[in-house]
């Protein structure tokens, strides 16, 4: 009976859909040892006999896929992939998926989340209300602002509708723009530096890439209004900690709400000690009906691929399917 590693801690213990799928399809169902993200000498241990993963954030490595040439689909319980060499799984013949489709309303509705905390100042007035300090101002309100899109992919869209029922202006940069969804929505496309410019929320939705690694930094903090403020619920990689610690420390820009770091889980930050600062650990894409779609999608793909079948939808790695052999 071939095995399925089910890595994303939230999937332990389910009966959930995804169980059902692989269980009569044939395969057994192995969970890590220790709940949380796994590192790369847990996973090269984890994936012993493993033909196939439910994966989360762990670290698909060329050393980890070079020891385990049996592992034949790494299926992603989300979109993002930057956690897997996409080479060297190529090479060693396994496939790479993903779950398109299955968690952009979770990390839109996080997103506005984030803003709302910000913009009417939730946690201050929370914790000031609890020590009774009764701390009443003016907030900021969201109709009117400007909200600022850098990636207009499913999960930018699902941003865009929730800030266009706000009563936000909507401005997106978007090298492959839909001009039908920009047009229902009353959204404008411009440069990044146009967006930079002009965004009073700038929420990030652009894939971890040489290119945009660092997208947030000294420069193009810069070009911001020193009234604005950032959202990221993408990756960590699209921003230079130091440069937005210091932008924040001096009034560069008005505030934070990030659900993503460089490092992962972080180390202590002056980010955790700032009142305009809202964090939370890379949750933004798993809800309760999310968390079941993505790992549903995953099951699937791997069940597919298993049977000669090849959801080209999700796989990421087209190249590998003259290589790939279950």
């Amino acid at each position: 009976m071939d095995k399925v590693l089910i890595a994303p801690a939230p999937l332990a213990g389910l009966d959930a859909g995804f169980v059902h799928v692989l269980r009569k399809a044939g395969f057994e169902l192995v969970y890590p040892k220790r709940k949380g993200q796994m590192t790369e000498d847990e996973l090269l241990e984890a994936l012993k006999g493993i033909r196939a993963t439910v994966a989360g954030s762990e670290p698909y490595t060329r050393k980890v896929l070079q020891a385990h040439p049996q592992l034949k689909v790494i299926a992603r319980a989300g979109v993002g992939y930057d956690a897997v060499d996409l080479a060297a799984s190529t090479d060693a013949g396994a496939a790479v998926t993903i779950t398109p489709g299955a968690n952009q309303d979770a990390v839109a509705e996080h997103g506005f989340a984030l803003i709302l905390a910000i913009a009417k100042n939730l946690i201050p007035q929370h914790l000031g209300t609890c020590e009774l300090k009764w701390p009443r101002g003016a907030n900021l309100p969201l109709r009117g602002q400007t909200l600022g899109i850098a990636g207009l992919g499913r999960i930018g869209k699902a941003m865009a509708i929730r800030g266009h029922c706000f009563g936000m202006k909507l401005l997106a940069y978007e090298p492959y723009p839909d001009h039908a969804f920009a047009k229902q929505y009353g959204m404008s496309f411009v440069s990044m530096d146009e967006l930079f410019a002009q965004s009073d929320f700038l929420t990030l939705h652009m894939p971890a890439t040489k290119e945009s690694r660092h997208l947030i930094n000294k420069q193009t903090i810069a070009k911001m209004k020193p009234t604005a403020y950032l959202i990221n619920t993408a990756r960590g990689s699209l921003v230079n900690e130091a440069d937005l610690i210091e932008a924040l420390q001096n009034k560069r820009l008005a505030g934070a709400g990030l659900d993503v770091f460089e490092e992962e889980p972080p180390q202590d930050s002056p980010l955790f000690h700032m009142s305009n600062v809202v964090v939370t650990p890379h949750a933004a894409g798993v809800d309760l009906k999310s968390r079941d779609d993505m790992a549903y999608s995953a099951a699937q793909a791997i069940v597919s691929l298993s049977r000669g079948e090849w959801p080209v939808e999700k796989v990421v790695n087209p190249d590998v399917k003259a290589k790939f052999r279950w």
